[in-house]
């Protein structure tokens, strides 16, 4: 899909709110391009502003040389941004972001949260939205501030699930399972928001080195300075949760273990119990010719109590020592 947005009265105003932009349609005039998924058609609409849109293929290279360059008076910036897919599922994507002087174009192949809510706020970031830096520096804070609701969400996950695992009630292996995976997920998140402020932070100190001849760059260069602390606040917030995550995995790993010993050891008490009784049932079990009792008439009740007396006695002796 293609967007095109340009200054509005409140925000950014999508150009064609009908419908998203098809290929014909007049983007000269737009100063932000969003392609979503884009077709051949639609990146061929781009490529004729002078502006060439790069493949997945290229924005999923890990090397600094091919996320961060430029080309014929374009910056490239691509970061990974956590978003959900077609089918809803919970990713790390890549995210390109073209800024030349007229406009910025940015490219994904999933669905960050931010692009959905920034048009309708972006005249209310620090940076505003009068120009292709000042949509870029906004969608940014957008970002940034994304990742810090994350954050804050798995904070209150967290919270949530050790006063459960804490909280000294009782509490089932099935409901312990969950909460071991309700950790899990909470730390694959705080590692994909992790992995988006690094990201991000090398993206924003790109753009700074471009600064230089811009006009309004010292205007920018101190919302750039700020964002960055932004993102360094929100890293030492993420490493915080991340040992949180550790101190709840071990937490409820060593839950399941009490309750896997308590279920030993009732096994192991049950069969200490029966021990004592197996053992006279056995010496009476066997076949000697000469057993004395075996022809007396008190021999089966007497079998019978020392092996009832035996079992009360074990249990007994359990219960004195407090293993019961």
């Amino acid at each position: 899909m293609l967007y095109a947005f340009q200054p509005g009265t409140r925000g950014l105003q999508r150009l064609g709110q009908e419908s998203p932009m098809s290929p014909g349609s007049e983007l000269e005039r737009a100063l932000w391009i969003d392609l979503y998924r884009p077709l051949d058609s639609q990146a061929a609409a781009v490529a004729a502003l002078g502006i060439e849109v790069p493949t997945l293929a290229d924005m999923e290279e890990i090397e600094i040389s091919n996320r961060l360059y430029r080309e014929e008076n374009a910056d490239v910036m691509t970061v990974v941004l956590p978003g959900l897919t077609p089918d809803g599922a919970q990713i790390s994507g890549p995210v390109s972001f073209i800024l030349t002087e007229r406009r910025l174009v940015t490219v994904r192949h999933h669905a960050p949260r931010s692009f959905e809510t920034f048009p309708d706020r972006a005249d209310r970031s620090a940076a505003g939205c009068a120009s292709a830096e000042r949509i870029f520096l906004g969608l940014i804070e957008e970002i940034i501030a994304r990742q810090a609701d994350l954050l804050e969400g798995v904070g209150r996950t967290l919270d949530r699930v050790s006063a459960q695992v804490l909280s000294g009630k009782k509490i089932s292996p099935s409901e312990l399972q969950l909460a071991l995976e309700e950790v899990g997920r909470q730390g694959e998140l705080v590692g994909r928001v992790k992995l988006a402020l690094l990201t991000l932070e090398r993206a924003l100190s790109f753009f700074d080195q471009t600064l230089g001849t811009n006009p309004q760059g010292k205007e920018l260069r101190s919302i750039v300075k700020s964002q960055m602390r932004d993102i360094g606040s929100l890293t030492v917030h993420g490493d915080f949760l991340s040992s949180r995550v550790s101190l709840s995995v071990d937490a409820t790993l060593g839950m399941i273990n009490l309750a896997q010993n308590v279920t030993v050891r009732i096994v192991s008490v049950v069969a200490a119990l029966f021990m004592p009784p197996t053992m006279i049932a056995s010496i009476y079990g066997m076949n000697f010719h000469h057993m004395p009792e075996l022809d007396n008439p008190w021999g089966y009740p007497l079998a019978l109590g020392l092996m009832a007396a035996s079992a009360v006695g074990t249990w007994a002796f359990f219960k004195w020592k407090d293993w019961l």
